[in-house]
Order: C-alpha cells, then structure tokens, then sequence
C-alpha cells in the first residue's frame, strides 16, 4: 500500500473496493422428471379412483426425464438467452425457476420474486384485455394506484389499440402476447423469467422487447429468456447458456455459445476445425451435455 506523506493511505488505495456480484438464482445439480401418459386411460373415474386408492400405476404412464443434473449460477444485472432444441428441457428449467416444479434431485434457489412469461401465460380468455391488465398486474404484486399510474404505458407498449376493450379469446396469438409481455415488463422484477414469448411478435414489437429487457436489467433485474431466435440472443442476452437432452453443454458469451450450437446443429454449412482446434471457445465453460 502507499501512504502520503502524512502516513494517511493514498487516493488510489482509498478508491472503493469493487463489490462482488450478487447471486440471484442458484442451480445445483437440478434433476427434473415429469410424468405423461401415452394412451388414453381405460375404465373411467371409477377405474381411476380404483388406482389411486390403491396405488397402482396407471396404464401408459411413463417418467421423462426432462433436466439431468444442471448447475449454474446467476447474478443481479444479468441477462442469460437459454437456447437448445425443441424438447432439450428449458421451458420445465425455467418452471423450476419459477417455483412451479420441484426438482426431483437437487436444489433450486432464487433471491426474490420469479415472475414466469411465456407464450401459453394464464389470462382469462372470457374477460377484456384492460380486466386482464388488472388482474394481471395485481398478480405481481402491484398496487391499484400504480396500476393507474402503468395502464396507458401498457397499452402503448402492448401496441393493440381498441382491442384491449375486447374478450382475449378475439386476440391473436402475437397480440395476447405482446400483451402479456407489456403487463410482465410493468414492474421491475427480481427475476423475470420469458419464455419464447418474444418469438410471436412483429420485428417493431421485438425491437421494443429487447429494450425493455435492457432496461429491466439496468435496473438490477436478472432475466432469462428462452428462444429459436438466435439473433434475439446475441442482441439482447450478456450471456447464455445452451440446454441439450437435458444437460447443460455450454455456458458464456453470447456470440460464442450460439456459435457453438449453430456449429452443432448445422454442420454441412459450415468448414471443420482448422489443425490442433481444441472446440473450446474463449468465455465459455464447456460441460458434458450434448
């Protein structure tokens, strides 16, 4: 350390030590299994009384093991593009997330709020899109006069004019989910978890997305979104992670890790590596997936 004359530490050793990021969701060693059944069941609701009373299988049901040891940490500030094909198990990762599935090995924990959009997100079919501003927005925890104070902002950011005085069930599948992300966006969240919900929207809507993403994570949010839209990952995301048959196989750069997956996934388009390439890729960590 160098002191001033006067024995008193320097300016440049009284600068303020840099804090240490701040974990906001820690997964460890997450298994998750789900069940589904392959045929429709025989016998009715007394059959099925029958086999629950007494424990007994039901017929055609089988377990899918959809996330096989994954671990991972994120922290506050972060915004982390989860990519991997159709079935890879990201969409039940960030259910995890969100606390609405058990892992059936390992621990899930998270500091603060989750708040999962996605695509398929509950709103009432039956009632206008301005009820489903309010009761959504009630859901996550805001108050009715902040709800006052976000409603024309919703709107505008939602983009669907006169319809939001009309049923959901009238909307398209694009303007349920603008909707649904304009609501998610209204609070800043601790963690706000999207799922494939920016996929449906047109290129103005998805422009506007990406900056509130940017914004919520300016503001000390943490955001995972899960998307086929490469693109949208490299523009938006400060990292990702790629989830393949249910293992983690890569977690860094953005534009690294889509790299990787593109290399993976469309090998005929692209030259092999040149002599003596390792296949690990600066600012990624490789894992055994895949």
């Amino acid at each position: 350390m160098s002191d001033t004359p006067d024995g008193r530490p320097s300016a440049i050793d009284r600068r303020p030590t840099p804090q240490p990021a701040e974990p906001t969701v820690i997964v460890d060693r997450v298994h998750l299994n789900y069940r589904i059944v392959g045929k429709r069941q025989q016998g009715g609701a007394a059959a099925a009384l029958r086999r629950t009373l007494l424990r007994e299988p039901v017929p055609g049901q089988r377990s899918i093991h959809a996330v096989r040891g994954v671990s991972f940490t994120a922290y506050r500030g972060e915004a982390i593009g989860v990519i991997g094909p159709n079935g890879a198990g990201k969409s039940t990762l960030l259910r995890a997330i969100a606390g609405l599935m058990a892992p059936s090995r390992g621990v899930v924990w998270t500091r603060g709020q989750a708040s999962l959009l996605g695509v398929a997100a509950a709103m009432m079919g039956g009632m206008s899109g301005d009820q489903n501003i309010l009761l959504g927005c009630l859901a996550i925890g805001m108050t009715p006069d902040e709800i006052i104070d976000e409603y024309d902002a919703i709107c505008d950011f939602a983009g669907i004019g006169d319809f939001v005085h009309m049923p959901m069930n009238t909307y398209s599948s694009g303007m349920g989910a603008r909707l649904r992300f304009a609501i998610a966006a209204a609070r800043v969240p601790d963690i706000l978890l999207i799922d494939e919900a920016l996929t449906t929207g047109d290129a103005e809507f998805q422009r506007r997305s990406a900056q509130r993403i940017r914004e919520l994570r300016e503001n000390a949010a943490t955001v995972f979104l899960v998307s086929h839209g490469l693109g949208t990952i490299r523009e938006t995301c400060t990292r990702a992670i790629w989830i393949e048959n249910g293992k983690l196989v890569l977690d860094g750069d953005p534009d690294a890790v889509v790299d990787a997956y593109q290399e993976r996934h469309a090998p005929a388009r692209l030259a092999p590596p040149g002599p003596g390439a390792s296949g690990r890729r600066p600012g990624t960590t490789t894992y055994g997936g895949g």
